[in-house]
Order: C-alpha cells, then sequence, then structure tokens
C-alpha cells in the first residue's frame, strides 16, 4: 500500500509541476496579446495553440469582454489555481 500511495504522490507532484507550465503558458499569451505580436512567430503560435482551446471554451461559457478586455485567461488562471490547491490538499492527506 505505500508503494501505492508514493506513486500517486509522484504523479500528483507531476501533474501539478505541468499546471505550473501551463499557468506560465497563459500568463504569457496574455501579456503578449496586449503588444500585438506577429502571428506567424512560432512562439507566438505555440503560446495561442496552447491555450486558445481552453480559452474558447470559457468564452463560449462565460462570456468575460469587458470594454474590449478579454477575462477570459484570468478565469482560467483561478480554475487552474483552484485545481492545484485541490490537488496539494489530496497530496497531503495521501503523505
Amino acid at each position: 500500500m505505500a508503494i501505492l500511495n508514493d506513486l500517486l504522490i509522484v504523479f500528483g507532484e507531476m501533474v501539478l509541476m505541468l499546471l505550473q507550465i501551463y499557468i506560465f503558458i497563459v500568463v504569457a499569451r496574455a501579456v503578449i496579446s496586449w503588444v500585438g505580436p506577429d502571428p506567424y512567430n512560432p512562439i507566438v503560435r505555440f503560446l495561442y495553440n496552447a491555450t486558445d482551446p481552453v480559452l474558447q471554451r470559457i468564452r463560449r461559457v462565460l462570456p468575460l469582454q469587458f470594454s474590449g478586455v478579454d477575462l477570459s485567461p484570468m478565469a482560467l488562471l483561478f480554475a487552474l489555481f483552484f485545481i492545484q490547491n485541490l490537488i496539494r490538499r489530496l497530496l497531503l492527506r495521501l503523505g
């Protein structure tokens, strides 16, 4: 049983690390969207391709645009922080 707990803890920590990387990607996309980047730049294309599917779903469910400012990245960040905290609490109960 201890081996299973250790595997779950390692898996949870990997998920937390991937969530943190995705948070950085969402923040970078939000910052880049303020400057009007070149859409053919490979980094910009990566950021948009990595975040647009999730952001489009959020925009469909919650139309969060006020005065031309898109707040869907902020809603996504809140959701990601919530998921991170949930996983951390579950890992604390296991370990």
